[in-house]
């Protein structure tokens, strides 16, 4: 079967033929280093790790280019409010989230642009753009004309009537629909020298740039969250189109994770950090977790389902070791065809998973039975699933981490009894009981934060 993904921009599944024969290039969308990651941040690079996995399983040679995005206006302003250096604020989170993608066994990719690495090659971006006659300069300011690309706002579906680019306004814009290429600088505000004066990238330049200047003018896909859509995702392609670049032959979006159903973000205050969430789950139960959705659905978060998939993950887990103790060493078989064919159709993983726990249940059933050569088999073919799929249990990245796991669950289940004590106190109005409850778990490092969704706890000296 050939592998199909669904491209966003031309709204239907694509049989997928790379541009070169062999080989696949992949650019994702990667972070803007303001803060420290959550769940929803990371899913992105669970999802499109997957995509990476399979095309090399595949036997394609895959250029995967995930960027930083390091300079931003939330990122001067952030830094700015902590009165922290704007690029160590930056580097900082930087660090965050690669180790965030580590933990969660995310491979590296193959080159990690940040976006002030690439000044020169957006400079010269701009200046093409001006040549053809798609960008104008304005009080040290540079503006792409949306009116002067036909076909501005295929990706999206945005009416050019409609569009509301929703970002700081400079100076000198000849349209409001127009969208900045450089922002003249400001005072305090970090800047390079360009033709037109001192200033900074637009947001949006900078993925065109590194884009092109590492996979070539057209490449295979462009990976991304779906609320990059518009306007980022639009105004790449207008950009690099208006350069003359063919840029990316397909659009992968995916779905953000949510809570009572609105998109996890910091600004809606019902964020869930990597690091807080590591302290009640094993780094593979949580990649497990998130990556066992459909990457274009929305994954509605809640501590039930996490802990659903964590136990679910641990049935696996036990069945391999089971298996290897029991019967020997377990090689990394080959794949089903049925799972073969859930990753081709637009990297089906529900159907992909059923494959899955179905080969966990057979090969249990062989153990009890004693048919050896049926359980290594079964173990052989559920390792071959979970190395796709990135949590093999058997891979000596996920090795030795058990007890502390377990540890950690103990422990939530603990104070989960007595946040429920808590709970009770306070809808009896005896706030004494309740204070002193919270108190306790104070005095042994827990802190407690009280959420929409109910409370949440933390070993102090963790974010």
């Amino acid at each position: 079967m050939t592998l199909r993904l669904y491209d966003s921009a031309a709204r239907e599944l694509r049989d997928f033929s790379p541009l070169r024969a062999g080989e696949a290039s992949v650019y994702l969308c990667g972070a803007t280093v303001q803060g420290v990651p959550h769940i929803g941040h990371i899913r992105s690079g669970i999802a499109f790790d997957l995509l990476r996995r399979w095309l090399s399983h595949s036997g394609l040679d895959v250029r995967f280019v995930r960027n930083v995005t390091d300079i931003d206006d939330k990122i001067l302003t952030k830094a700015a409010d902590a009165g922290r250096p704007w690029w160590e604020w930056a580097a900082t989170h930087e660090r965050e989230f690669s180790a965030a993608y580590d933990a969660l066994g995310v491979l590296p990719p193959s080159a990690e642009p940040r976006a002030t690495g690439f000044i020169t090659q957006m400079v010269t971006y701009i200046e093409r753009l001006m040549e053809r006659g798609h960008a104008y300069a304005a009080d040290g300011n540079v503006y792409f004309d949306v009116r002067s690309l036909p076909d501005y706002g295929a990706l999206s579906g945005h009416r050019l009537d409609d569009v509301h680019q929703g970002e700081s306004v400079g100076t000198g814009k000849r349209d409001d629909r127009d969208f900045t290429l450089w922002k003249a600088a400001k005072p305090g505000e970090p800047s390079w020298p360009t033709p037109w004066g001192d200033g900074r990238p637009g947001w949006h330049l900078e993925c065109s740039a590194m884009a092109t200047s590492l996979l070539g003018a057209e490449f295979d896909i462009h990976c991304g969250g779906m609320d990059l859509i518009f306007p980022h995702h639009e105004n790449e392609i207008a950009q690099s189109h208006g350069a003359g670049d063919g840029f990316a032959q397909y659009w992968l979006h995916n779905g953000w994770v949510t809570m009572g159903g609105e998109k996890m973000s910091k600004s809606l205050g019902n964020v869930v950090s990597i690091p807080a969430m590591l302290q009640r789950v094993r780094p593979v139960e949580l990649r497990y977790y998130l990556g066992s959705a459909h990457y274009r659905s929305m994954l509605e978060y809640s501590d039930g389902a996490l802990t659903e998939a964590a136990a679910g993950y641990r049935r696996i887990e036990s069945f391999v070791h089971r298996v290897a103790e029991r019967f020997g060493e377990v090689e990394i078989g080959t794949v089903p065809d049925g799972f073969a064919a859930a990753l081709d159709d637009d990297l089906g993983v529900p159907a992909a998973l059923a494959e899955l726990h179905t080969a966990v249940r057979q090969g249990n059933s062989a153990a009890e039975s004693g048919s050896v050569h049926e359980a290594l088999a079964a173990a052989s073919s559920v390792r071959a699933m979970t190395a796709i799929l990135g949590v093999d249990p058997l891979d000596p990245r996920w090795a030795g981490a058990g007890d502390d796991a377990q540890a950690m669950s103990a422990l939530d289940v603990l104070i989960r009894a007595e946040l429920d004590r808590r709970a009770t106190a306070r809808a009896e109005k005896d706030y004494a009981t309740a204070d002193a409850v919270r108190d306790r778990l104070a005095a042994a490092g827990v802190e407690v934060t009280d959420t929409p969704d109910g409370p949440r706890w933390e070993l102090k000296g963790h974010e």
